[in-house]
């Protein structure tokens, strides 16, 4: 299975984007999609997950950003926010455990990135 994440560009602080995951080559669990961010010279970092009909924010992002089907709709975006995101999926037929979403390892497959990049 791959993914692919787009819909990242150029943006004005304050301004808005949504990204999107699209996967290919196979079928992906509809229990849970995460959306993780790396900026530069940081580690990646969870920013929103959907998890079996609830959603789970970054405290960071709270308020700003929603988390539907394989979409981020992300507002009010901020020049912190600039990162490579990622979206990441569970293999179809597996679960997690509830504890895992906001970390790596509840995921088995990662998109390449999209960048977005918010100018003050």
């Amino acid at each position: 299975v791959q993914l692919q994440a787009s819909g990242g560009g150029l943006v004005q602080a304050g301004g808005s984007l949504k990204l999107s995951c699209t996967a290919s080559g196979g079928t992906i669990s509809t229990q849970r999609m995460g959306w993780f961010r790396q900026a530069p010279g940081k580690e990646r970092d969870f920013v929103a997950a959907r998890n079996s009909g609830h959603t789970y924010y970054a405290d960071s992002v709270k308020g700003r950003f929603t988390v539907y089907g394989d979409n981020l709709q992300m507002n009010s975006l901020e020049p912190e926010d600039t990162a490579v995101y990622y979206c990441a999926a569970v293999a179809a037929g597996r679960r997690k455990i509830l504890s895992t979403v906001r970390l790596p390892s509840g995921y088995d497959y990662w998109g390449q990135g999209t960048l977005v990049t918010v100018s003050s």
